[in-house]
């Protein structure tokens, strides 16, 4: 009987055994790219992990706006997915939280070669020991500018306040031509990431550390200056991203600033959004004479910065880790190309190539197609110089709060929208700079 009952339980033991054998053979990624084609794309590119590894992916969409509440009751019923695709605003937070498992991302970083990633993305996801999540892709906010027009006027490129200033004080006639489309509709989220933008190139922020840090006089007010510059030398109304495209389009801006998500459009690939600068819809003229800025430097900042949406793998602390830094490390690796294929115009490469061949991704990304109703690789439409420039921006990424480890606090501030409100209020003359900055410091360090 003895015999038996030990038997009966070495059988028990090796069937629990092989169920968890079993359940490390398969895991569960999250993703926020939910559209039919995007999710077709990425199960392609697990079957081919799985191919690799004998290992199996459940890719299961999950809405982004729905993303924090699902990942904080899969943490609290021990049932968190084993990767989750997550911007930055999540990273460090869920690593405080216990979603997140700092260190399997760093192994997988560290494998990978840290020196292959962007550096500017690597920083924002940087830890005391390491960092919180794998960074994937991203994007940077741009200067689109009329080049043409610029190389006419004998005009250096828009890379700081003052070379956009002398371009607006060079190429302004208005109707005819507006020397900038400036956002100042101050209930949209277009004009927040403009003037984060802005801000961040004249190395201005309003947390440090320890949160609320208040905003430098000196610093704010040539960012305020600068500001109402450019808003003066745009059309007269509430602007935000519509009327910056079409007043571009139609060939009546010498300047906006926009997400590269427009580059396909500049490029007449979309029909909903063609260029008007003439007659042909699907003209590539104006993507042609145009250039584009990253990295733009304030008075008080000459070295710059580039306001950049990023978005990570996450590594939970319920993964089976070992599969999962190898489903992250595929991703980032032998099929990299593939997970920037997902929508190539807003995934820019934050992992320029490996050791042996430094630009194999970025040579790779270029060459994929861009488009909705015509396609065509972003190599075919834009110079060799420009493609340069839209990957660079990552080296300098930048957003509030994500050094200083206060990327909650400074996304309430800008969710807010208070200084959206006062820099308009500025524009339209209603204080002056040194009460205007007064009255940022005030409402901003009322958030907490």
């Amino acid at each position: 009987m003895i015999r038996t009952t030990a038997l009966l339980g070495g059988t028990a033991m090796s069937l629990a055994l092989s169920a968890l054998t079993a359940q490390a053979d398969s895991i569960r990624f999250w993703t926020t790219e939910i559209q039919p084609a995007r999710l077709e794309r990425q199960q392609a590119m697990a079957e081919q992990f799985t191919e690799q590894t004998g290992i199996d992916v459940e890719v299961i969409p999950v809405e982004e706006n729905e993303l924090s509440t699902r990942a904080t009751a899969a943490f609290a019923a021990g049932d968190l997915p084993d990767v989750i695709y997550h911007p930055l605003s999540y990273a460090l937070p869920w690593v405080e939280a216990g979603i997140l498992d700092a260190e399997a991302a760093t192994e997988a970083i560290e494998d990978l070669d840290p020196a292959t990633f962007a550096s500017g993305t690597l920083e924002m996801a940087r830890t005391e020991d390491g960092w919180a999540s794998v960074p994937s892709d991203g994007w940077t906010q741009m200067i689109i500018y009329r080049k043409d027009l610029f190389d006419e006027a004998g005009l250096e490129p828009p890379t700081t306040y003052d070379t956009v200033l002398a371009a607006v004080e060079a190429l302004h006639n208005p109707p005819e031509m507006y020397g900038f489309v400036a956002a100042t509709k101050v209930d949209d989220n277009f004009m927040s990431q403009v003037l984060e933008h802005v801000f961040l190139a004249n190395g201005v922020s309003p947390v440090g550390e320890n949160g609320f840090e208040p905003l430098d006089v000196d610093k704010t007010t040539e960012v305020l200056d600068f500001y109402k510059a450019i808003a003066d030398a745009s059309p007269a109304g509430e602007l935000y991203w519509k009327q910056s495209r079409e007043i571009y389009f139609a060939g009546n801006a010498a300047m906006i600033i926009w997400s590269p998500f427009i580059l396909d459009e500049l490029a007449g690939l979309r029909d909903s959004n063609p260029p008007t600068i003439n007659d042909d819809p699907t003209s590539t003229e104006l993507a042609s004479l145009s250039g584009v800025v990253t990295t733009f430097a304030g008075p008080s900042n000459m070295d710059g910065a580039a306001w950049s949406s990023t978005n990570l793998f996450g590594i939970t602390n319920d993964a089976d880790t070992e599969s999962a830094i190898d489903f992250v490390k595929f991703s980032m690796d032998e099929g990299y190309t593939e997970t920037l294929a997902i929508a190539p115009e807003g995934k820019f490469p934050v992992r320029k190539g490996t050791a042996e061949e430094p630009s194999k991704f970025s040579d790779a990304w270029a060459e994929l197609p861009v488009g909705v109703d015509r396609t065509a690789p972003l190599s075919e439409l834009y110079a060799p110089e420009i493609i340069e420039e839209i990957v660079a921006g990552l080296d300098v990424a930048q957003r509030w709060g994500v050094k200083e480890g206060q990327l909650a606090l400074a996304s309430k501030m800008v969710n807010s929208q208070a200084i959206n409100r006062l820099v308009r209020e500025y524009i339209d003359e209603q204080r002056d700079a040194a009460a205007t900055v007064e009255a940022m410091n005030e409402e901003l360090g009322k958030i907490q």
